[in-house]
């Protein structure tokens, strides 16, 4: 019975962190009372108060008396990162100056989220796997490419790291684009994101920073070869 309750309240973390993060609820929302929450979601009060938990342990929800349970702004040291960052954003940089920054954190991202994933960070990542196909659209490939590295970012349960890959994503979403052109860049970009998310299942750091590298190298070679061959297949 206890496992059952953790499943439900893992996928109650996954659900309403995906909402904090694409800012369906935003900082300031009040939620609403946990009986009427818990009948909306068709859940127990039980897995809802483990849920609630965990998300105010991770400083993104507060409870408080009287005015139940809040959303809460991100800590002033990631808004302030966010407005450093910002100030960089329309100066000029290489494409290989980013290609370089993504290489030296991203594998230590997934190093950290495989010590730190929690069963809602893993739900999440197989959610996104399981809408991944090589035959999407682009557009929306690279969507859900988006989406997973930001997930392997708060699955580091570090607010700086996760507000510095936002903002390396959206440097390097242009040029990401060219390789989620050909459905052999979105074979290979989903082939990568399946061994990081399996080493990091394993809570295997090594190999969840290796995957990561070889990830970033192979779509690195697609960007290039797509460049110079001007290749555009679906």
């Amino acid at each position: 019975m206890r496992g059952r309750v953790h499943s439900v309240s893992d996928a109650l973390v996954a659900h309403l962190e995906q909402m904090i993060a694409l800012g369906e609820l935003v900082a300031g929302d009040r939620l609403p009372a946990e009986r009427d929450l818990a009948d909306s979601l068709s859940v127990s009060r039980t897995s809802l108060r483990e849920a609630l938990h965990q998300l105010e342990a991770k400083h993104l929800i507060e409870r408080r008396p009287g005015r139940g349970t809040v959303v809460l702004a991100p800590p002033p040291q990631v808004e302030d990162l966010y407005a450093t960052l910002a100030d960089l954003s329309g100066a000029d940089r290489e494409l290989t100056d980013v290609a370089e920054l993504r290489t030296v954190i991203e594998p230590k991202i997934a190093e950290f989220a495989a010590l730190r994933a929690t069963s809602a960070d893993l739900l999440q990542m197989d959610g996104i796997l399981r809408a991944t196909d090589e035959n999407l659209r682009g557009a929306r490939s690279l969507e859900l490419d988006v989406q997973f590295h930001l997930t392997l970012a708060r699955a580091s349960h570090n607010p700086l790291l996760t507000a510095l890959t936002t903002m390396v994503s959206s440097w390097t979403t242009p040029v990401r684009k060219d390789s989620h052109r050909s459905r052999e860049g979105r074979r290979v970009s989903l082939a990568g994101h399946r061994e990081i998310r399996d080493a990091i299942k394993a809570r295997d750091p090594a190999s969840a920073a290796h995957a990561m590298r070889l990830h970033l190298a192979d779509v690195d070679r697609l960007i290039r070869r797509t460049r110079r061959d001007g290749t555009d297949r679906a």
